[in-house]
C-alpha cells in the first residue's frame, strides 16, 4: 500500500519539473547571415528575372513561331517601280506594257531587274495593266511586291537572348505612316537593335513604302506583327525586357534612363496622339527626350532615333 501511495503522489504532483533548453537556437538566431547576395540572386528583383529569363533561353532554343503574312502589293508608275528597284525592294514580276515606248527609264527598270535575278518578266496588254492597277496612271510598268513575312514579337527577344546580348527592340503604337516605319527600321539596324514590332490592326505595315524609306535595311531587321500590342509588351516584361514608353510629359528624361542599358523595349507612339491608354499603363518607364528649341514633339522615325542612339552609347 506504501508502494501504490508513493506512485499517486508523483504522478498528482504539481512539482514543476526541467525546463526544455532552446538548444542553442536563440544564440544562432542572434548570429549574422552573411554578406547580401546580389540583386541578380534576390527572388523578385529585376536583375533576377533578367538573369531567369536568360537561362532559360540557354536551356532550350526557341522554336521561331510566325506572325503571319501581309499582302501583295503593287508598285505602278516608272519612276516608282526604278526607285523601288533601286532600294532593293523585294519583287516578284516586273510587267511591261506590250509596245512600250523604251525610254531611260524603262531600260533601267529591265536592266535592274535581270541584275537582281529571280524577278519574272512579263509582258502585258494595257487593257490588262488597267485591270491590275483599277486604272492607275501605270505609265506601261508595274511592280509586284510579295506578302511581308512577319516575324513573332517572341521571336526578336529570342534570337536576343540567343545571341548572348541584351533585347533592343522599338514597338510602334498607333504610327500609321509606313515611311515611318521604314525611317524606324534603319535606325534599328543603324544602332544593332533586334527589330520593330507593330500592331496587327491600325498600324503601317511593311509595304513598298516602308522598303524603301528603309534604305535596304529592311533585308536583316525583322519585323514582328503583334495581334494584341498590350499583351505582347507584358509578355516582354515577363521575360524581364523593360518597357519604356515615349512621353513629352514622361517622368524621366532619357539621357538619365538606366534601363537602357539593359533589355529593353522602346515604344513610340504616333506623333499627334502619342501612347494609347492602355500602352501607357503598360510601360515601366514613361520618358521625354528634352527639346531646347520648343518643338512640341517629333515625329516616330527621329524620336526612336534618338532614344536608340543613347541606348547603344550605353552598353557600348
Amino acid at each position: 500500500m506504501a508502494g501504490n501511495s508513493q506512485r499517486r503522489n508523483r504522478r498528482t504532483s504539481n512539482k514543476k519539473g526541467a525546463t526544455v533548453g532552446s538548444g542553442g537556437k536563440r544564440r544562432r538566431a542572434l548570429e549574422g547571415k552573411g554578406p547580401t547576395p546580389p540583386a541578380s540572386a534576390r527572388k523578385g528583383h529585376v536583375k533576377n528575372r533578367i538573369a531567369n529569363a536568360k537561362a532559360k533561353q540557354t536551356q532550350r532554343r526557341p522554336v521561331a513561331r510566325r506572325g503571319g503574312k501581309g499582302t501583295s502589293e503593287l508598285v505602278v508608275g516608272r519612276n516608282p517601280v526604278v526607285e523601288a528597284l533601286r532600294e532593293g525592294v523585294p519583287a516578284t514580276t516586273l510587267y511591261v506594257q506590250q509596245f512600250i515606248e523604251n525610254d531611260e527609264r524603262v531600260r533601267e527598270a529591265l536592266q535592274l531587274a535581270a541584275e537582281r535575278g529571280g524577278i519574272n518578266l512579263m509582258e502585258a496588254p494595257r487593257a490588262e495593266l488597267d485591270r491590275m492597277t483599277n486604272g492607275l496612271n501605270h505609265q506601261g510598268l508595274v511592280l509586284q511586291v510579295p506578302p511581308y513575312e512577319y516575324a513573332h514579337p517572341e521571336d526578336l527577344a529570342a534570337a536576343a537572348f540567343d545571341e548572348g546580348e541584351d533585347p533592343l527592340i522599338v514597338a510602334l503604337d498607333g504610327v500609321t505612316d509606313p515611311r515611318n516605319l521604314g525611317a524606324v527600321v534603319r535606325s534599328v539596324s543603324a544602332f544593332g537593335g533586334h527589330g520593330v514590332v507593330v500592331p496587327e490592326r491600325r498600324a503601317a505595315g511593311m509595304t513598298a513604302g516602308a522598303w524603301k524609306t528603309s534604305a535596304g535595311t529592311a533585308a536583316r531587321t525583322p519585323v514582328a506583327r503583334a495581334t494584341n500590342l498590350t499583351r505582347a509588351l507584358e509578355a516582354y516584361q515577363k521575360a524581364g525586357i523593360t518597357v519604356v514608353g515615349l512621353a513629352a510629359d514622361g517622368e524621366v528624361e532619357v539621357g538619365e534612363l538606366e534601363a537602357l542599358e539593359g533589355p529593353v523595349v522602346i515604344v513610340v507612339g504616333s506623333e499627334g496622339k502619342g501612347l494609347s491608354r492602355l500602352v501607357g499603363e503598360t510601360c515601366d518607364f514613361r520618358v521625354r527626350i528634352p527639346m531646347p528649341g520648343g518643338a512640341e514633339s517629333l515625329n516616330a522615325g527621329v524620336a526612336a532615333g534618338v532614344v536608340l542612339y543613347e541606348a547603344a552609347r550605353r552598353r557600348v
